[in-house]
């Protein structure tokens, strides 16, 4: 075990993008992954490939899901809205398991890559509520994951870094930008178009727009 290989989830987005940056900074050899889960768009791929490309990894995988034949969620099912207004509660862009099942992908990646850390972009403040970006969330499954795994058990502990998980959106553009985050390059959209351009309408699009205020920088997200 190096201990300089680290596992990057990559979505393609804000937050994710940023994460790798972090990473890369900490000079660790990344390996990045991504998935192809039935999101509504394919441009999320596109634009994690372009991130991958523009900050620079030792691998980036795109592994196909099924999770989005399950339903139940906006960001999986044509045949639901996304919202384009505040609403109580959890909002129906969750995805059902998405950060367990991608979490579990990762852990495994990491054991056959010798890497004993996992990064991972959820943010516990400027999101929508999603119970699968608590801190409690992130905690609970890194000692699932130090009981699973051959490597924690043979004494190569993993941990899964959230350096995000505390920053509002302005501290975190503020932050990729000082890393070299081309965010133009980015997808945060939930209903982007197939060109990667947003609808300026959706949570996401709102989060990041005020993000991009907070931080004093100019808004490079391409709209439709």
């Amino acid at each position: 075990m190096t201990g300089k290989n680290a596992v990057v989830l990559l979505s393609g987005g804000l937050d994710s993008s940023t994460c790798l940056a972090i990473a890369k900074d900490q000079g660790f050899n990344i390996y990045a992954l991504s998935f192809d889960y039935g999101q509504r768009s394919a441009s999320e791929l596109n634009a994690a490939r372009a991130v991958a490309a523009q900050i620079g990894v030792a691998q980036h995988s795109v592994i196909p899901l099924g999770i989005g034949a399950l339903g139940g969620s906006a960001l999986t099912d044509a045949a639901l809205a996304v919202p384009e207004e505040e609403s109580a509660g959890i909002p129906i862009t969750y995805v059902p398991a998405r950060n367990t099942v991608f979490l579990s992908y990762a852990m495994a990646l990491a054991e056959v890559v010798d890497a004993q850390t996992i990064f991972i972009g959820v943010n516990a403040r400027d999101y929508s509520g999603y119970p699968d970006c608590r801190p409690e969330f992130i905690e609970a499954f890194e000692a699932m994951a130090n009981l699973a795994t051959k490597a924690a058990v043979e004494g190569h502990r993993m941990k899964i870094e959230v350096p995000l998980i505390q920053l509002s959106k302005g501290e975190i553009i503020a932050l990729g930008d000082r890393l070299g985050v081309d965010y133009s390059l980015t997808v945060s959209c939930y209903q982007a178009d197939a060109e990667g351009r947003a609808c300026g309408r959706c949570d996401s699009c709102r989060f990041r727009a005020k993000g991009f205020a907070d931080a004093g920088l100019p808004d490079s997200t391409r709209y439709r």
